[in-house]
């Protein structure tokens, strides 16, 4: 991997909200390697097809505005805007323990950090409001700040920073001296469920205006993954070419990762919701609506 990983805001312009557009579908992608066996093989070509890549944090707003029309968001995001969203049954990135790509780094053990300032990345909303819950849950209240992810920097100014996705598999594998805390792992050591990062997610607004479209997003998100999970040996050469590491590196890491999503997967983001809404993380209470038939 590079010495040092930043990211830029967006790579194409930030979509436009276009309410009523059947003949255009716009999809937010996600731009990280663990989304890479649902987004890695998407038709690429099609000219009806308008591609906006982002950061967790910008696909959750765009979905939100009505700016496209489907992408992978953050559950909590979800959560926020259940009320107006359904979730694609059999799209999710979710683990069944360690996730191997959010990583919580402290300078202290997690019980230790009560009134201790706690550097949260700006790109995410599960994986921040994940530590809140689990931090709450054992009685910690430490004070947070948002910064960019970037380690040093953050731990310069804090006693332990949260880092996702690549910035998190970068600094995972340096030498830093922190503690380090899997948060997929210490969901499930402490509650014995599957924690669900992220869904694809589409508006009611969109599903009630034209369903076929909605049909025609999950069958596309659907044989997206079915490709890269029948192909993970091009799933791991592309994970190499964007950040390094060994092949066994890559295998081991996807094989930690769900990318179904199902009513037991749900049931551990309820789980999760209801924790949140418990420690005054969402205004009101939330459950996932499945959507679709995955065959």
């Amino acid at each position: 991997m590079t010495s040092e990983l930043r990211y830029a805001v967006s790579v194409v312009p930030e979509p436009e909200r276009a309410e009523g557009d059947a003949h255009i579908l716009r999809v937010g992608q996600i731009k990280y390697t663990n989304a890479l066996p649902i987004c890695h093989f998407l038709e690429k070509n099609d000219p009806d097809i308008e591609y906006y890549p982002g950061a967790p944090i910008e696909l959750n707003k765009w979905l939100a505005e009505g700016a496209v029309d489907v992408g992978l968001v953050s559950s909590f995001a979800y959560a926020e805007h259940a009320d107006t969203m359904v979730a694609l049954r059999g799209l999710s990135i979710s683990s069944g323990g360690p996730v191997g790509s959010i990583f919580f780094f402290s300078k202290r053990p997690l019980e230790e950090l009560d009134g201790c300032t706690v550097a949260l990345a700006s790109i995410s909303a599960s994986s921040v409001n994940l530590l809140k819950v689990l931090l709450a849950e054992i009685g910690v209240t430490p004070t947070y700040i948002t910064r960019e992810p970037n380690l040093p920097e953050m731990l310069e100014e804090a006693e332990g920073a949260l880092l996702i996705a690549d910035q998190a598999l970068y600094w995972s594998l340096q030498d830093h001296g922190c503690y380090v805390y899997d948060l997929g792992e210490e969901w499930y050591r402490r509650t014995g469920h599957n924690m669900t990062f992220a869904v694809c997610a589409v508006p009611k607004r969109l599903l009630t205006a034209n369903p076929e479209k909605v049909r025609k997003i999950h069958r596309f998100f659907l044989e997206g993954k079915r490709k890269g999970l029948a192909d993970m040996d091009e799933i791991v050469r592309e994970a190499q070419r964007m950040l390094g590491q060994s092949e066994s590196f890559w295998r081991n890491y996807f094989g930690n990762l769900i990318y179904d999503f199902n009513e037991e997967l749900a049931a551990g983001a309820d789980l999760f919701f209801e924790k949140a809404h418990r420690h005054g993380l969402l205004e009101k209470p939330a459950k996932v609506e499945l959507w679709g038939d995955e065959e």
